[in-house]
């Protein structure tokens, strides 16, 4: 493979690129981190230690990936309809509220499973309703309205945890999803369900239907180019109903997957605390998936990874947690830049 060349030489690929510029995003945590005075190779040493450092840390990386493939996914999809959607993070809430509520039903096993994502997608779904007709009849823009709502999805959500959905013997958290609800053990006498597989599942069927079907191509078509979509004879409210209805399912999965693939609680705690940030870190895992599903995948276990590490870090390394985010957050930027410089010097050439 040849070395890419800085002013010249051919493109880097995406997966190259965002190779590169996370090696860019640790190289400047280092230094970040010899700065504040810590030592940057114990503290990346235990990160990914953390993550994969023995079985345990595995299968807790292969817990925190799931449900950020999933919010990524959320965020990906917008962005291939022309949309900048960060509503998964109250589509998060209200998914796990539904799977949740779906214990107050006796099932068999199989079904309950898949009665309690039905719920949750739809839940998440419904949240980004109002996006829609805000946006497709008001033109009113998605960054909005998807923040109004996620403080609405946070609020109502927490109310209905602390006052309907209490466990009465435990009251800091709801009561347990039913156990014919939980996802199946992903190795026998492991403590890892096998959510991670259903999120690979979903990141496949948005791949398919974002490049193998006629609506998918609308989709991106009005995302890389409304007006020529348009003149096309494509209805813009179509895709955006689509990405949105698609990308609000999507959390609300991830949602379910916090609450009944998670081996501890089983459960959504009354603070919501279990189910904080996934929306919003999910616009991580997709920026460096480069919004392509099956990129995600990949990115979302990388993710996982650093996330599991943060603890060991903290506990090994003497880093402290915010240092840690600063960190991921250099991360991110880094291997976001390309693409924004890019967008960027296309609307300048606009």
């Amino acid at each position: 493979m040849k070395l890419p060349l800085i002013g010249g030489g051919r493109v880097l690929a995406p997966l190259e690129e965002s190779a590169f510029a996370a090696l860019m995003g640790f190289f400047f945590g280092g230094i970040l981190l010899v700065v504040l005075g810590y030592n940057p190779i114990l503290t990346y040493y235990y990160m990914f230690y953390g993550g994969l450092g023995s079985l345990s840390n595995v299968t807790d990386m292969l817990g925190n990936a799931a449900p950020l493939i999933l919010t990524a996914l959320t965020f990906a999809v917008g962005v291939r309809a022309g949309l900048f959607n960060i509503g998964a993070e109250g589509q998060v809430y209200v998914g796990a509220g539904g799977a949740i509520y779906a214990s107050y039903y006796f099932l068999p096993a199989g079904i309950h499973l898949g009665f309690a994502l039905v719920l949750a997608g739809a839940a998440g779904a419904l949240m980004a309703v109002p996006t829609y007709l805000l946006k497709a009849y008001r033109g009113v823009n998605e960054v909005i309205t998807t923040i109004m709502l996620n403080w609405t999805a946070y609020f109502g959500v927490l109310w209905v945890a602390i006052v309907l959905l209490a466990d009465p013997a435990r009251p800091e958290k709801t009561i347990s999803v039913a156990p014919t609800s939980r996802f199946p053990d992903f190795l026998l006498g492991s403590v890892s369900t096998s959510a991670l597989l259903f999120a690979i599942a979903v990141a496949a069927a948005f791949y398919v239907y974002l490049w193998l079907t006629p609506s998918g191509y609308e989709l991106r078509s009005v995302g890389l180019n409304p007006e020529a979509a348009r003149f096309s004879g494509i209805n813009p409210r179509k895709p955006l109903l689509s990405a949105l209805l698609l990308g609000g399912a999507s959390a609300g999965l991830a949602g379910a997957v916090q609450v009944a693939g998670r081996t501890t609680p089983f459960a959504l705690y009354t603070g919501l605390s279990n189910v904080l940030n996934y929306g919003y870190n999910g616009i991580g895992v997709a920026l460096i998936g480069r919004n392509h599903p099956l990129g995600i995948i990949v990115a979302g276990l990388f993710f996982g990874t650093l996330q599991a590490g943060f603890s060991t870090v903290q506990l090994y390394a003497r880093v402290p947690f915010e240092i840690i985010q600063v960190i991921e957050g250099i991360i991110i930027f880094t291997v976001a830049a390309p693409e924004l410089y890019r967008r960027f010097r296309g609307s300048l050439k606009k």
